[in-house]
């Protein structure tokens, strides 16, 4: 009989990590806390900073929320890996009979659902400080929204990862994801836009399709990446 546990599957490890985070986050709120903070005061600097005609608002409103996600989102899957740094968590992680590619899974999907939230929380502010009509317009700028926070989140999990063990981990991290999220970035402000300058959707289904190929791109990389990045 073997003296190690058996192996967790794929999925069962990745919800066991991702409700470990959701755990701690629901007694402290630290990332949702900081990133939803951040994020609230980029906005309010940019509402505050130009004047804005109606039509110009529109335009420069989903520019403005992604940039305040993308910085939020840099800072909490900082915060987030930084734990596992912690008292060697990290280690214990990489010795549990669950996948690596769960630990992944697992910590894309925690770092998905705060971003989510943070993003959601933010989307009416936003249409409130720059004049979005709250229409049906918005709930399509919400989808796009989560579908680029996906990519985001894929990418930036895998990266945060590997710069944990880094003295200046969270420089690293920037440096290394914001110009690999610049197509998911980019597609979603442009098909943000589209959307609310009332153009039919269909124009902005090209853009969604980039931002979709992104996504399945970075969380395949993800998954098969994974083990052997973290193993180097």
């Amino acid at each position: 009989m073997s003296a190690h546990p058996p192996s967790l599957g794929l999925l069962a490890g990745a919800r066991i990590v991702a409700a470990k985070d959701l755990r701690i986050e629901a007694r402290t709120r630290e990332v949702t806390a900081t990133t939803g903070l951040f994020a609230l005061l980029v906005v309010v600097m940019a509402a505050l900073s130009f004047y804005l005609t109606q039509d110009l608002a529109q335009q420069i409103a989903p520019g403005v929320l992604f940039v305040s996600l993308s910085f939020a989102g840099v800072l909490g899957m900082g915060r987030s890996w930084a734990r596992e740094r912690e008292l060697g968590a990290l280690r214990g992680l990489l010795m549990s009979p669950i996948p690596r590619a769960s630990i992944y899974l697992g910590k894309l999907l925690s770092t998905m659902l705060f971003l989510s939230v943070v993003a959601l929380l933010l989307l009416p502010i936003v249409g409130l400080f720059f004049h979005l009509e709250p229409d049906v317009t918005l709930l399509a700028v919400a989808g796009i929204t989560l579908l680029t926070c996906f990519g985001f989140s894929a990418a930036g999990t895998l990266f945060a990862a590997l710069t944990v063990q880094t003295r200046a981990r969270d420089l690293m991290l920037s440096v290394v994801v914001f110009p690999l999220v610049t197509p998911t970035l980019l597609a979603g402000v442009l098909a943000a836009r589209e959307v609310l300058s009332g153009a039919p959707l269909s124009e902005a289904l090209d853009w969604m399709l980039l931002l979709g190929a992104c996504d399945v791109l970075f969380l395949s990389a993800g998954v098969l990446l994974f083990d052997t990045l973290l193993s180097e």
